[in-house]
């Protein structure tokens, strides 16, 4: 994960900032690129429509950025690592994950 945010402030996917690990998880056994479609899927309704110039000038439009309290994500973990994860999504409304 380090080398993944190691340049962050050069990278539009991390708004040209820094970035601060405020929590770390393990999953095994689970690919990476579906681990991150699951949670695009769960976090869809969260998702931050937004749009930044890159260090060139360029718009980018983030994918990755959504706004959800910690709590949530560590809840999505939970779920994905005892498999229930199929058929939830987050709810802005209720601050909460709801079957689908």
């Amino acid at each position: 994960m380090k080398k993944r945010i190691a340049n962050a402030k050069h990278d539009a996917t991390y708004l040209l900032a820094d970035v601060e690990v405020v929590a770390t998880y393990k999953l095994f056994n689970i690919n990476r690129t579906k681990l991150e479609k699951i949670f695009h899927r769960v976090l869809a309704p969260a998702q931050i429509d937004l749009t930044i110039q890159d260090r060139f000038g360029h718009p980018v439009h983030p994918k990755e950025w959504f706004l959800v309290p910690i709590n949530i994500v560590s809840q999505i973990v939970d779920k994905i690592s005892d498999g229930s994860i199929d058929g939830f999504i987050y709810d802005p409304k209720t601050v909460g994950l709801v079957k689908a």
